[in-house]
């Protein structure tokens, strides 16, 4: 967990050491507020004046000394009032859970350019989608600090900008930018509060506070006083999660020996030096065997090679890819279903789907059969918990369709399918699916999926075995439907034929029940009014 700042200021003094232990109260940083002097501290009595320890010792700021900026908020007991601060600081916010950098793919200010709150200045791609960052603040930009094709961490410095005349770097209106600081203040507030304490009482109580110097102290922690145990979300820094993942580990499975079992760098590298230990004795897990996987050769030997980072959606997509494959054990299950009177009514139709803003798609219409399926085969709509040796049965429906995008495979989701008719499923898919390829998904749109379906229909291919999106237990395949001779009543006829394959996860399904799935899927391709009969 991120700990926000209680004071505002320039650093003077760090008292503190990168992998240190902090302890709650203790002084992390002494801090020069300015050079304008504050309101006198009511005076204490005597007694207390007693008992208080010298305070931590710093040069008076000299008159001739020049201002600082002022902070975006500045002390209510300032005696000298706002001024529009020269320059401000413009930092990359926090984008989501677990969410800590992101490579810059556009940037869409220059300096001297106007910016307003609100207006969006960069796109950023993250692990999960490409995201649009707005402003949190108003004026001319001053320098840019960064350039496209950087990678940005959360609270890295991006541009700095002087600040209209009538106008306040942090705005009385709430904007999207303070969305992404609430977590961060909310944590902050609430752990002040657990400690009996304000943000104007968060100093040690043997820091007197002085016009020149403020100090930081780390707050309570807020697992270890509410005895919260980490079935989600687990207390690491945001380093630490990186070296996880670069290592391969899951940082689940990780016990932390740090106050409150925060996770360190330690603890991290004892976790992955246990996994190796295993894998040499033969009784690593398949985690371990991602560690110790075979080192590539020296390709540079036989000719000229390129090596290129992999970033973003495609870093994101080769991880989840082998948490999926080494996870589950998949079983492919393969169909072929007579759409060639679906065909007939996708023609019919087709134009009520183009009024409603969108197209009537096999994968549309597969959107539907597939809820239908879902009802009567709960279980492909399930989780597995091996922790808890539990199956999550979800009582909703919200489908994932995979979308090809030039940054590689996008899975959106589309909620409450069961609810929805096809023409509305047509035109939120394509709606999504343009999202998608404009890069506009935020990474909301691609969660709380049940089920997945991909179609490479449109490319071409017979069949193949798609990989299940855990946590989910099973995906439909749609392959290219062709003309093929199907013996119907005594004679061939040409049909119109469409392959589907369904790959489960063998753990909760069966497949036996896997077939009848599927079956059910062909069968309602084949007669679209069953859907209306049984769905």
């Amino acid at each position: 967990m991120g700990v926000p700042s209680s004071v505002s200021g320039k650093v003077k003094d760090v008292l503190v050491k990168q992998g240190e232990k902090v302890k709650v109260g203790q002084v992390i940083f002494t801090l020069d507020n300015g050079s304008r002097a504050a309101q006198p501290q009511p005076s204490k009595p005597p007694s207390e004046n007693k008992a208080q320890p010298a305070p931590v010792t710093s040069q008076p700021v000299q008159a001739t000394q020049p201002k600082t900026p002022t902070p975006r908020s500045a002390p209510a007991a300032s005696a000298v009032p706002n001024e529009t601060p020269e320059v401000a600081e413009f930092k990359l916010p926090e984008l989501g859970e677990n969410i800590n950098q992101g490579d810059l793919v556009r940037l869409m200010i220059s300096p001297g350019a106007q910016v307003s709150e609100g207006q969006p200045v960069m796109e950023l791609e993250t692990d999960k989608a490409v995201v649009e960052v707005p402003s949190s603040l108003t004026g001319i930009v001053k320098d840019v600090l960064v350039n496209q094709g950087d990678k940005i961490k959360v609270g890295q410095v991006v541009f700095t900008l002087e600040p209209g005349a009538t106008s306040q770097p942090h705005a009385q209106h709430p904007s999207r930018v303070d969305e992404f600081h609430e977590h961060q203040r909310s944590t902050f507030h609430a752990a002040m509060q657990l400690e009996g304490r304000t943000e104007e009482q968060a100093l040690p109580p043997d820091q007197p506070r002085s016009a020149s110097v403020a100090t930081f102290s780390m707050p309570l922690d807020l697992d270890r006083a509410a005895g919260v145990e980490h079935r989600g979300p687990v207390p690491a820094a945001p380093h630490v999660r990186r070296l996880a993942r670069e290592l391969g580990v899951d940082i689940h499975n990780v016990t932390g020996t740090g106050p409150g079992g925060r996770i360190s760098e330690d603890d991290i590298k004892l976790y992955t030096k246990l996994l190796l230990a295993s894998a040499v004795s033969g009784a690593g897990t398949a985690q371990a065997t991602h560690l110790r996987q075979p080192k590539l050769p020296d390709f540079s030997k036989w000719g000229k090679i390129e090596r290129v980072s992999m970033r973003g959606v495609r870093r994101k997509t080769a991880e989840h890819m082998w948490e999926a494959w080494s996870s589950i054990p998949h079983v492919t299950q393969n169909d072929k279903a007579d759409i060639t009177e679906l065909e007939q009514l996708r023609t019919r139709f087709g134009p009520k789907a183009q009024e409603a803003g969108g197209k009537m798609t096999v994968t549309a219409i597969a959107l539907k059969v597939c809820a239908s399926a879902l009802k009567i085969f709960p279980q492909f709509n399930a989780s597995i918990d091996m922790e808890k040796e539990e199956i999550v049965y979800k009582q909703f429906i919200n489908i994932g369709v995979a979308v090809d995008t030039d940054r590689g495979l996008l899975v959106p989701v589309i909620r409450d399918v069961d609810k929805k008719n096809i023409v509305e499923l047509a035109a939120e898919l394509t709606q999504l699916s343009k999202k998608a390829r404009d890069k506009k998904l935020a990474p909301a749109d691609m969660e709380g999926g049940t089920f997945t379906i991909t179609n490479l229909g449109g490319i071409g291919g017979t069949g193949f075995s798609p990989i299940v999106n855990y946590p989910e237990v099973a995906i439909l395949g749609l392959s290219r439907s062709s003309m093929e001779p199907v013996w119907i009543n005594g004679k061939f006829e040409p049909r119109q034929v469409l392959p589907v394959s369904l790959s489960y996860d063998h753990r909760l399904i069966d497949g036996a029940d896997a077939a009848r799935f599927l079956r059910w899927i062909a069968e309602a391709f084949e007669q679209p009014f069953l859907l209306s009969v049984q769905g």
